[in-house]
């Protein structure tokens, strides 16, 4: 039976679908990926930092393990896993990643190199003077609002009361669900600059704003070379920024040369500096550059040392302007400035980004000072009243001996009801009967100690009560005049500048499209090898010449071709690789080479070659192909003269697979031997020319489960002898028959 409360909601899975992804999307965009423009942090790290700041984790305080804050961090305010809250911790500690660290780290926190950090169990941290003092000062004023965290157990700041804009100071970068974020770092004194610009004139163009705000300026520093663009990415909030790396020359002894990179690109941090070692290793080996004698990388702590030894005669500038082009040593910085303003996410240019700091910096000057004040008129009231109980102490001591109770001393002080206290004479009663004290008063009196009655004790109560009063006056002044509260933030602004302010590491400038003169190799015949086991190599001329014997005897394939050719590659996949000769290195006759599987896109593991030659050669040859269930085709070999890394050499039946590939331009007869022993000889000839992309014709008539295992193309009058179930056979012996016929069985 169906209870009376169950209640079936029916709706279309679709409708149901859209709306909990929307939700699903929403909740990462707003909740995990993106950061505030308020304070410029992602929950994960605003959450992280108040945890810290609550675990008394301070800056002149000792360092307190990762683990423990991590672990603290996912437990009360952020429970997506501790691994999201360390690296997030690693992120605010690494100096080659932020514009300013916000935690202060203690033992391995990666590199720039792309070292990860140690486990959490392993490193400290705490907070940087900085964070605590500009981040989390005065959360204690009620100037943010606090809200329930996952659990409702704590309470967790809503934003960080930041009086920087560190979204632009530390820059940001996250993948939401259909969006991501990607903003740069900026140099603090320059945006602290900008921001009392525009608070000095709100109608300000970006183009006004970027007289103190330059452009990027990143950790690594480098050369932004793309100054005229920066305008149109700033006020859009999209475009790219071009950075390069500072490079310098320096000359050793005996006259070397050694181009030193000493600034990388932002977007090079990480395993992408391996990979630039790795691409300036290609472009030598490739003999793109032969002026790169070696490379070694000396980065340390103090900096990043990469350094390049040249030839005595290279072209310096046109080498560096082939690593631009070549290498990730010029990159782009995709800026995206997405980030959460009034709830939802939009993109900022400079200026709006700028504005909205500006409206959160009066609204927690507001709040802050509505709480000074508030606490300032608390305090001038108790001040009052004790300078007003001093006037009558002998009165009050009257009071509270004549009294029971302290609820009697009270009512007394507050409205003057003498009923059940002892006077001492009339008069006494009479001016009992006039006090008026406000409840705060009475407290503050019956708490006073006898010390405070002290001569010295009362004019420092006098002059504490002045000041309170003047403070009081300026609280007002400061929340009643926009120009007032203005000059606080801005001389708030000149202090943070002052302490925490740096020099511009990243230069801007416009600077021309990197060019570079491609020297070509000089044409000259080299030998190509290849082994049994798929290892490639080229030797010079005169080195084959001396090795001749062994170069046949130890390798698969050999002959001789140019060194700006390509060499073609068959498969029995039916494909056909080429691989330039630029990219098979040059070695001496004894050195290994390489595998081709490094060189193009042919997999070892499940091909199988049939066929080599070099291209020039190729465009002289037909190349007949044959199939295991018997096709066969000849195809001009000048069909294959492509740039392409790899093509389709010919056309296959489902299931079928080439076995034979050969030149067919000097032969006269091709034989065919299927597994059971069934030989076929005919005129090559009767193999007509097809396309590349054909699939050929009918060679032989299979028995039933039978296929071919092998063909030989043979030359006329030559003896050509084979080992079939240990026995010898006479290709050339065979009867001629014709194609597409059932041949002869071996017996």
């Amino acid at each position: 039976m169906k209870s009376d409360t169950e209640h079936i909601i029916r709706t279309d899975y679709a409708e149901e679908m859209q709306k909990s992804y929307i939700d699903y999307a929403m909740s990462v965009i707003i909740a995990r990926a993106l950061p505030d423009v308020r304070d410029g942090l992602k929950p994960v790290q605003r959450r992280t930092l108040y945890d810290m700041y609550e675990l008394g984790i301070r800056y002149d305080r000792p360092y307190r393990k990762c683990a423990r804050i991590v672990g603290d961090t996912m437990g009360k305010y952020h429970p997506h896993g501790d691994s999201s809250i360390y690296e997030a911790l690693v992120v605010m500690a690494q100096d080659f990643k932020k514009g300013r660290t916000l935690v202060d780290g203690h033992g391995n926190f990666g590199s720039i190199e792309g070292d990860g950090a140690a486990a959490m169990r392993y490193t400290e941290a705490r907070l940087e003077k900085l964070t605590q003092e500009v981040y989390l000062s005065d959360l204690d004023k009620n100037i943010v609002d606090f809200v329930p965290n996952f659990d409702e157990t704590e309470k967790e700041p809503e934003v960080l009361p930041v009086r920087i804009p560190n979204l632009l100071i530390n820059g940001a970068d996250g993948i939401a669900v259909g969006m991501a974020t990607s903003i740069p770092p900026h140099n603090l004194g320059e945006v602290a600059d900008a921001v009392k610009a525009y608070m000095k004139n709100n109608d300000i163009s970006t183009k006004g704003l970027m007289r103190y705000v330059k452009g990027p300026d990143f950790p690594t520093g480098g050369i932004v070379v793309n100054k005229d663009e920066l305008l149109s990415v700033y006020e859009s909030g999209c475009g790219k920024i071009k950075i390069r790396g500072r490079t310098q020359v320096e000359k050793g002894k005996g006259g070397k040369l050694y181009l030193v990179i000493t600034e990388i690109p932002y977007t090079m941090v990480g395993a992408n500096i391996g990979k630039f070692l790795n691409d300036v290793a290609s472009l030598v080996e490739s003999k793109k550059t032969a002026d790169i004698v070696d490379i070694s990388n000396q980065s340390s702590k103090e900096g990043i040392r990469i350094v390049l030894e040249l030839r005595k005669d290279t072209d310096v500038e046109n080498l560096t302007n082939m690593l631009y082009k070549k290498t990730r040593l010029e990159d782009t910085f995709g800026v995206n400035m997405l980030a959460v303003a009034d709830g939802r996410p939009e993109t900022l240019g400079l200026k709006k980004m700028i504005e909205h700091h500006v409206d959160f910096q009066f609204e927690i000057t507001t709040r802050k000072y509505q709480t000074l004040l508030r606490k300032e008129e608390e305090k001038k009231e108790i001040q009052e009243g004790l300078i007003k109980a001093c006037d009558v102490i002998d009165l009050i001591i009257e009071i509270l001996r004549g009294s029971k109770s302290q609820q009697q001393v009270k009512e007394c002080l507050i409205f003057g009801n003498t009923q059940g206290i002892r006077f001492k004479t009339k008069t006494s009663e009479r001016q009992a009967g006039k006090l008026r004290f406000t409840e705060r008063q009475a407290t503050a009196i019956l708490e006073m100690r006898l010390y405070r009655l002290i001569g010295l004790e009362v004019e420092a109560l006098l002059a504490e009560h002045e000041q309170t009063v003047s403070n009081i006056s300026r609280y007002e002044d400061i929340l009643n005049n926009y120009d007032s509260m203005a000059q606080v933030i801005m001389e708030d602004l000149d202090a943070i500048k002052k302490e925490y302010g740096y020099k511009r590491k990243t230069s801007i400038e416009n600077a021309k499209e990197a060019e570079y003169v491609e020297v070509k190799e000089e044409a000259k015949e080299v030998c190509f090898l290849m082994d049994r086991f798929g290892y490639v190599k080229s030797i010079d001329k005169a080195a084959y010449e001396r090795n001749k014997e062994a170069a046949h005897q130890e390798n698969r394939y050999v002959f001789s071709c140019m060194n700006t050719d390509r060499i073609c590659i068959f498969t029995d996949e039916g494909k056909m690789h080429s691989v330039k000769m630029q990219e098979v290195p040059l070695v001496k006759f004894r050195e290994k080479g390489v595998p081709l599987d490094n060189l193009c896109n042919y997999d070892s593991q499940k091909e199988q070659i049939l066929y080599v030659s070099a291209m020039e050669t190729l465009k002289e040859q037909n190349l007949l192909f044959v199939t295991r269930k018997a096709m066969c085709k000849q195809v001009k070999g000048e069909e294959f003269t492509v740039s392409k890394k790899m093509i389709a050499a010919t056309k296959c039946n489902e299931g079928d697979k080439v076995i034979f590939i050969g030149d067919s331009e000097a032969m006269e007869f091709l034989v065919l031997q299927t597994k059971q022993g069934v030989f076929l000889k005919f005129l090559k000839q009767e193999v007509p020319l097809k396309k590349k992309g054909a699939i050929g014709v009918r060679a032989m008539k299979l028995n039933p489960e039978d296929e071919l295992e092998a063909a030989y193309l043979l030359e006329a009058h030559t003896e050509y002898t084979i080992s079939f179930k240990d026995r010898k056979i006479s290709l050339n012996r065979l009867k001629l028959g014709k194609r597409d016929t059932k041949g002869i069985k071996n017996r």
